[in-house]
């Protein structure tokens, strides 16, 4: 990982890093991934859902993937060496399929990373929160395990968001914000950052800022996208010395 992609990712709180797995690594993650959608990989007539959710891979493809050196040597630059957990799997996978269907998650975000004190209702990640220290999250992460075009439903990013996002986020200090919060802001400061799309090789990873916002999009081409989205966790608080 150069320097300049040190600096890319402090700018536009992104990097992308080609070939950051093998092809052939993402071609038998993606075997077992399609015998679990319900569908044909044959058959487009049984791709009858815009959007299917699979997660928790933890076999040994899925965890060989997410542990490359070239990943460690980059979560070493970005987070610092002995301040991040390595994955064991890589957590939810929203398969896309084409369709003109609205799947309904189309809307821009950032991901929460830790839930309400007192608890609340744990499936409604509307109430989870984040704040400015990033609790619980060091890097929001994209996984390509399919070759992913401009009409292949890519991620779209809003470049440098993420120092907007922490400008909503410092006065609410440790406490942060829910999504329910920030939804309200409306990201406001964001729109008018240039957008772009994570598009790429399957093989390709995107190592987002926890702040970026971004946003899925309706599947416009012809072959499904695979791609899983797990978060880095912290081994020690951003706001923490290591020992």
């Amino acid at each position: 990982m150069t320097e300049a992609q040190v600096q890319q990712f402090i700018d536009d709180g992104y990097v992308k890093i080609e070939a950051a797995f093998p092809r052939e690594l993402a071609a038998e993650c993606r075997s077992i991934l399609w015998a679990d959608t319900g569908c044909d990989e044959h058959d487009p007539t049984t791709w009858t859902k815009p959007v299917v959710l699979l997660g928790m891979y933890g076999q040994e493809p899925f965890v060989q993937a997410a542990n490359t050196p070239i990943l460690r040597e980059a979560f070493d630059k970005l987070v610092g060496e002995g301040r991040w957990q390595p994955r064991n799997d890589l957590g939810m996978f929203p398969i896309r399929f084409p369709s003109e269907k609205d799947s309904g998650d189309t809307g821009w975000h950032i991901d929460t990373s830790f839930p309400p004190d007192p608890p609340a209702d744990p499936s409604n990640y509307f109430d989870w929160r984040v704040n400015i220290n990033s609790k619980g999250r060091a890097l929001l992460m994209l996984f390509l395990f399919s070759d992913v075009g401009p009409n292949d439903a890519p991620t779209r990013l809003r470049v440098g968001s993420h120092i907007d996002v922490a400008k909503i986020l410092a006065p609410a200090g440790e406490k942060g914000l829910s999504l329910r919060e920030l939804a309200a802001a409306r990201f406001e400061e964001s729109v008018s950052k240039r957008e772009s799309l994570a598009t790429g090789d399957a093989g390709t990873v995107y190592l987002c800022h926890p702040f970026l916002v971004h946003a899925a999009q309706r599947h416009c081409g012809v072959n499904p996208r695979f791609m899983a989205q797990p978060a880095l966790f912290p081994q020690i608080p951003f706001n923490e010395k290591s020992s």
